[in-house]
């Protein structure tokens, strides 16, 4: 898995590579953290993410609760038809926003 970080106009954008699964969602989550210290709008880009395991949904999820606590919002852009129902099935979707590109979750950001 390979992750790229990026802050711009207060905006963290993660985009991630490979699956987020039990071997990587360790790694995951402690490399967005350190991002979160001081911002709290995200946008999460899963176009190349061919695989989420239910360690990668814990991830997401705790992400969103930390986020959330902050008054803070993660948008995910480009999630595959596979993670999608992944996530429906297990209730996750209700938590996230989910886009097409980064210039529609950019455009929610600059609404609220």
């Amino acid at each position: 898995m390979k992750v790229a970080i990026q802050t711009k106009n207060n905006i963290v954008y993660i985009t991630i590579q490979g699956s987020i699964d039990s071997n990587t969602a360790g790694e995951l989550q402690s490399r967005i953290m350190e991002e979160l210290v001081s911002l709290n709008r995200v946008i999460m880009d899963l176009t190349n993410v061919g695989f989420l395991s239910s360690a990668g949904l814990r991830v997401l999820l705790m992400l969103y609760r930390q986020l959330n606590s902050n008054g803070g919002k993660m948008l995910l852009v480009n999630v595959s038809e596979e993670i999608c129902d992944i996530m429906s099935m297990t209730g996750f979707i209700n938590f996230f926003e989910l886009y097409s590109s980064i210039e529609e979750a950019e455009k929610k950001f600059k609404l609220t």
